[in-house]
């Protein structure tokens, strides 16, 4: 019997469902989306949720907080340093669920859960080197 288990189990123990909630949702802070179940991704979303709200009150106490759940440094300040001033003005409903359709192999339905704005990315500031195509075509002599 599921007495006062909470949310959805996902077929996992809490170990494992502790960790991959928190691979998501580093997943999904480090690279603004993610391609999921939908199951995984409605699990998560609310978790999401509740950090990045957190990372809207800059103090260290929220800090220690998202580092505690997360344990992952780089996700913890992208939370803090841009995504709390990103939504700061938004009350709530910070991740959105946009459906793919079905995996072929088990007909799961395939989401992508993904921030609703964007922060300003680093990456386009400093452009990649353009790299040379080399030509495979032999020549006749």
């Amino acid at each position: 019997m599921r007495h006062h288990h909470f949310g959805k189990q996902l077929s996992r123990d809490i170990k494992q469902r502790k960790t991959l909630f928190k691979s998501l949702i580093n997943s999904l802070v480090i690279h603004n989306r993610i391609r999921t179940t939908e199951a995984k991704a409605k699990a998560v979303r609310g978790l999401a949720d509740r950090l990045i709200a957190k990372g809207k009150v800059k103090t260290p106490q929220m800090r220690r907080l998202i580092a505690g759940f997360l344990q992952n440094k780089q996700a913890v300040n992208k939370i803090v340093d841009q995504l709390g001033p990103l939504f700061k003005k938004r009350p709530g409903g910070f991740t959105r669920i946009v459906r793919l359709g079905r995996r072929q192999g088990d007909d799961a339905m395939m989401v992508r859960l993904e921030l609703v704005e964007s922060p300003p990315d680093q990456s386009a500031e400093a452009k990649p080197a353009t790299r040379k195509i080399i030509s495979t075509k032999k020549t006749k002599k």
